[in-house]
């Protein structure tokens, strides 16, 4: 008998305390009296044999020891209740997994792809959250994750390994207003037009014009947007020029939303990668999650070439 667990119902209500630094914001959450609340958690303490919460006249604040608590007993409850809800949704006919990744990657890249792997694989669901740094897999529930990087950044991701899917192009693009009927524009004229920035890759259009050879004293200048997807949709607008990654916008070039502005794309060493905690065996099932994902990425990869 596990003899060092507590209730789940003090625990319950030590993390919503917790989080609120509240017994009445607790008490109302849970649909409880501030008594039963207050009394659950002495308990936790009387179990623990330590002060978790410091009783000032103007309500509590978590001691040391309760803010060290809270967090490990908020990640449990999570997880806990994460598998509850996976047991409830597939009643135990499905295999599930926990997928991290970045957000416009995840948009328009992999969510569309997931009717074919339903069709060839229906026992597998696929859980997606939105994560853009490094993580440590050990303290979440989390089975896979895909980003993008260099080969530096994610070699340095502790306790991980990555497999490379396929090579970032990131490419200028464009409403086809800009074009005024050209073909094409030279990075000089494009130089001299609105420039669409994106906040996870401020010094982008400075390598681009760097790389063509072409002095941009406004490189830096223009309206910020955080994800691919804003910057993206900006320039379909007519805001200005973008620079995207090629694979997040296939939908907008080809139904002429946007165009490519010139062919120079950003010469990097940045991949997305599927990122899998270091290990010498995998479950099953993300084994062939993998493996169908290597297909859809060789498949995407191929055409490329020619582009």
């Amino acid at each position: 008998m596990r003899r060092k667990i507590p209730s789940l119902q003090a625990l319950a209500c030590f993390e919503a305390a917790a989080r609120h630094q509240s017994y009445t914001r607790a008490a109302q959450e849970l649909a409880l009296t501030q008594g039963a609340v207050s009394r659950q958690i002495t308990a936790l303490e009387e179990f623990v044999g330590v002060a978790l919460f410091r009783r000032t006249r103007h309500g509590v604040t978590l001691t040391s020891s309760g803010r060290d608590y809270a967090a490990q007993v908020s990640t449990r409850l999570a997880a806990l209740e994460q598998d509850t809800l996976d047991v409830m949704s597939t009643q135990g006919r499905t295999q599930t997994l926990q997928l991290a990744a970045v957000p416009t990657f995840a948009t328009r890249w992999l969510i569309p792809r997931l009717p074919q792997l339903k069709a060839l694989h229906p026992d597998i669901t696929v859980h997606i959250e939105t994560r853009t740094r490094p993580f440590m897999f050990a303290d979440t529930t989390i089975d896979a994750a895909l980003f993008a990087g260099t080969p530096e950044q994610i070699s340095h991701w502790a306790g991980t390994r990555g497999v490379r899917l396929m090579d970032e192009v990131v490419v200028p693009v464009c409403s086809p207003q800009w074009l005024a009927g050209q073909a094409s524009l030279s990075p000089r004229h494009i130089a001299t037009l609105p420039l669409l920035q994106q906040s996870t890759r401020a010094l982008a259009w400075r390598q681009w014009f760097d790389a063509q050879g072409v002095m941009a004293p406004l490189a830096l200048a223009g309206p910020r947007f955080e994800l691919f997807s804003m910057t993206a949709a900006a320039a379909a607008c007519g805001l200005g020029l973008a620079l995207v990654p090629r694979l997040l916008i296939s939908a907008e070039l080809a139904s002429g939303e946007l165009v490519v502005a010139c062919d120079q794309a950003l010469a990097n060493q940045r991949a997305y990668y599927l990122v899998l905690p270091e290990g010498d065996e995998i479950a099953p099932v993300l084994s062939r999650f993998t493996a169908w994902l290597q297909g859809q990425a060789d498949a995407e990869a191929a055409p490329s070439a020619v582009k």
